[in-house]
């Protein structure tokens, strides 16, 4: 999914760097008529594949956008940068990304 971050005014760089510090996983994208550099761009690109070949289903989809909107949403706070990443370790504990 590619999500255009333009009216939050943030960059596909400055989102992915931020997002990383939450152990969430995105990359920065260029989205139609972007006026920023394929180096900083003005999107972010959300793929399926890594929660889902670990067992996540559609339901667990609206909890990984609330903490993606979270951390983008208080980007300066450090403190919920790190609680988010506190939940997302707890709930991907559950999904091994090897079964042994």
């Amino acid at each position: 999914m590619l999500i255009d971050l333009r009216s939050k005014n943030l960059t596909g760089k400055f989102a992915e760097n931020t997002l990383v510090k939450a152990d969430i996983t995105v990359n920065k994208n260029m989205v139609p008529f972007d006026d920023k550099s394929p180096f900083v761009t003005s999107g972010m690109r959300v793929g399926a594949a890594a929660i889902t070949t670990r067992g996540m289903k559609e339901r667990h989809i609206p909890k990984i956008v609330d903490l993606i909107d979270e951390v983008l949403t208080c980007n300066e706070d450090e403190k919920v940068i790190a609680a988010v990443r506190k939940k997302v370790n707890v709930m991907m504990k559950g999904f091994k990304i090897f079964a042994y």
